[in-house]
């Protein structure tokens, strides 16, 4: 399987559909422990982005990552903004010149892309952030990788690793951002970025596949 500039764009509609369709229940669980404009942010981000889509469709995979994470970063407040936008621009330094990814090329350029994620933000495991979901599917991915696994089910253990992982982070305390103000308080409510997190892997998954 070749990752091509068709499933970037098709992913990044899916994304703003996705948190067009789910802006009040991101904004409902950043109610519970944020700011409660997550769903606004992101829904407002990627319209942004996918505004700009039509502009950067004929240019190469890299130069639709940098414009995503350059609109992101120009559009989107709080903390999303600055690291999501972070995630795709450095996805789009990994992926260079290339016209066409291979599914570990791809898997290599999101990993990239959240330690970029890391390195801004200062976030590690167990912090109650996006990178509670990241982190975890990209090292069980390209453990299974490793194994000579499909990109379809490795693209359907995902979803499901980022569904189970984003699901944990209602147990645990949060370390980073506004959230963390509430100490023992955040227990009990499900990270908002953990989340829009794992709906930008099911549009990644669902671009790939083409569902």
């Amino acid at each position: 399987m070749h990752i091509e500039k068709k499933h970037i764009l098709s992913w990044l509609e899916l994304c703003a559909k996705t948190y067009q369709e789910n802006q009040e229940f991101l904004t409902d669980l950043d109610r519970d422990i944020g700011d409660a404009d997550h769903g606004l942010n992101m829904n407002r981000g990627f319209k942004k982005v996918a505004e700009t889509l039509p502009k950067v469709a004929e240019q190469n995979i890299a130069t639709i990552l940098k414009n995503t994470g350059m609109t992101l970063l120009s559009s989107v407040g709080g903390a999303s903004g600055p690291l999501y936008g972070t995630l795709f621009i450095r996805m789009s330094a990994a992926v260079g010149t290339r016209e066409q990814l291979t599914f570990e090329e791809l898997i290599d350029a999101l990993k990239s892309g959240v330690d970029g994620v890391v390195s801004r933000g200062k976030a590690e495991l167990g912090d109650k952030t996006m990178c509670d979901v990241w982190l975890p599917v990209l090292q069980s991915i390209k453990a299974s990788l490793a194994q000579g696994q499909s990109p379809d089910h490795l693209l359907s253990e995902m979803v499901e690793l980022a569904e189970h992982n984003a699901v944990a982070t209602i147990e645990m305390q949060a370390k980073k951002g506004r959230a963390s103000y509430l100490g023992e308080r955040s227990v009990g409510h499900q990270d908002p970025g953990a989340t829009s997190s794992l709906l930008m892997i099911k549009a990644l998954q669902q671009a790939i596949a083409g569902n």
